[in-house]
Formats: structure tokens, sequence, C-alpha cells
């Protein structure tokens, strides 16, 4: 136990800094955006090209992942859309439950691969984000169509941005580069590894300026189910399959981080932008982060 609160007592730790940083208004508001533009765009992108496109893919067991994370993720949307009646929430308020029982912190993630397992983990990590971002992305979309909360419009620009998701992007490159077997060439290589350092601390800084202490005042039913299904049932589903499929204990270890993690802070700009609950969804965020910095660990131990 004693070593797995080692390995992520530094990722907590930074986000932790950054809510410091963001509640004494350390940098001007304006500059915390920008800041989480430029990793979304810029460097998380670089981060996974470098990993994807120089490892050797081939030792991971990429059906196997799939499995697991992407069944997971499907079984608990389907039961989340069968209980949204039993729920009792209006449409806003359920398409926020649903993104904050199926997203992830990608930049906690990733780092927390890294902690545990180092360039082993963060090849297995930068797998299960190629796997797992389109399909959260489809499904989330999806559920707001469904739920009737976007317009024509809506729809047209969420597809959109979906096919311009820089992690989607990052992915194909990287994995293209891979199985061509050009990899990164040169001093491309470097450079790219370079830019690629900055985005994990980084990204944990802004998701800690993006907590929102007051919004744990609007506690309901909402916020609780996407709590219990995003940091209970569905990390213990995917720990039951990996071990039923055998998984070896780095990629076991990357699943179930990945399967236990907060929902991701970019929820709440999905929230606002598509028709959701934005304050359900900011409440769901910073008391699912807060949550996670205990059972992630408990999470890991029973694993181990």
């Amino acid at each position: 136990m004693t070593s797995i609160i080692d390995a992520l007592g530094p990722l907590f730790a930074l986000i932790g800094l950054g809510a410091v940083l963001g509640a004494v208004r350390f940098m001007p508001a304006g500059f915390w955006p920008q800041l989480e533009r430029l990793v979304y765009f810029v460097l998380f992108p670089a981060m996974l090209v470098s990993t994807l496109a120089t490892a050797d893919i081939s030792q991971v067991p990429v059906g196997r992942l799939a499995v697991v994370l992407l069944g997971s993720m499907a079984g608990f949307a389907l039961l989340l859309w069968r209980l949204r009646h039993w729920l009792g929430l209006e449409a806003a308020a359920f398409t926020s439950v649903f993104q904050g029982a199926l997203r992830f912190n990608t930049y906690v993630g990733v780092a927390g691969a890294a902690a545990l397992h180092a360039g082993q983990g963060t090849t297995v990590a930068a797998v299960a984000v190629a796997l797992m971002v389109p399909t959260v992305n489809v499904i989330c979309v999806t559920g707001f169509v469904a739920a009737g909360t976007l317009g024509r419009a809506g729809v047209r620009q969420s597809v959109l941005a979906l096919i311009r998701n820089p992690l989607i992007l990052a992915c194909l490159l990287g994995a293209g580069l891979n199985l061509s077997g050009l990899g990164l060439p040169g001093w491309s290589e470097g450079t790219v590894t370079l830019v690629g350092r900055a985005a994990l601390p980084l990204g944990l800084l802004a998701v800690g300026v993006a907590l929102r202490l007051s919004a744990l005042l609007r506690l309901s039913r909402g916020v609780v189910t996407a709590a219990g299904v995003k940091l209970v049932l569905m990390p213990g589903l995917a720990l039951a399959l990996a071990w039923a499929l055998q998984l070896d204990p780095v990629s076991r270890d990357v699943v179930l981080l990945f399967a236990a993690l907060p929902t991701a802070t970019s929820a709440y700009i999905l929230a606002r932008q598509l028709g959701g609950d934005a304050e359900m969804m900011a409440a769901i965020i910073t008391g699912q982060t807060l949550l996670a910095m205990l059972t992630l660990p408990l999470w890991l131990q029973l694993a181990a």
C-alpha cells in the first residue's frame, strides 16, 4: 500500500497545488484556460505521439484491454440509460450524470500509469487512451442526442468536434507512425518527447484549478449515482474482467486505474455547450476528484 501511495501521492499533491493557485488567484483568471488549451491541443497530443510512435505495441494485449475497458464503459452506459426514469432527473441533469459516470481524467490516468510502472505503464496507458477517447466521446454525444438536449446545429457541431479531437488525431498519428515503421526519425523524437514531458505536470495543475469546492454543496441523487458508478462499480467490474482474462500485472493495474479515474474536467465545458446541467457537472467533477484520492489507492491495493 505504501508504494502505491508513494507513486500516486505526488500526482494528488500537484492537483492540490493547482487548487491552491486557483484559489489565491496566483495567475490572472484568463491564464488557466489558455494553459489547459495548450496542454490539450499541443503538449498531451505530443506525449501520445511520442509514446505510440516508438513503443513496442506488440507486447500490449490490445484485444483484452478493449474487452475490459470498452466492455465496462458500454455496459454501464446501457445500464444508466435503462435507469434514467428511475433516477427521476430532468434531461439536462441526466446527461451530466451520464458523462460523470463514463468520462475519465486522461491526465491523471497517464500520470498514474507512469508513476506505477514507468515506460511500460505509459505505453499501456497510451493504448488505453487510443481505445477509450473515441468511444467515450461517441457514447456521450449520443447520450446528449438521445436525451434531446441538442438541436440539429448542436449535433453537427459535436460531430465536427469529435473528428477534430486532438487526442484522437494524436493516437491515429502515433499508431500510424509505429505500424509504418517510420517511428520518429532524427531530431523529431527528441523534440516531440521534450514537448510531451510538460503535459502531465501542467495538466494536473489545471485539474486542480478547475475544482470548485462550493459546488459540493449541491449533493443530489445524481451526484451520488455518478460517483458510485465511476469510483466503485466500474472499477469492480473492470478488475473482475481483468482477472478473468488473466491480464499481466501492468495491464491489469492500468485498466483498473482508467476504470477508477474521476471524471474529466472537460465534461463541465461540454455540459455548458451541449445543454447539460453545468452546476451538477461541477459538483460531480469536484466530488469524484477528491474521493478518488482515497478510492484509487484502495482499488490498486486490492488488485495487488
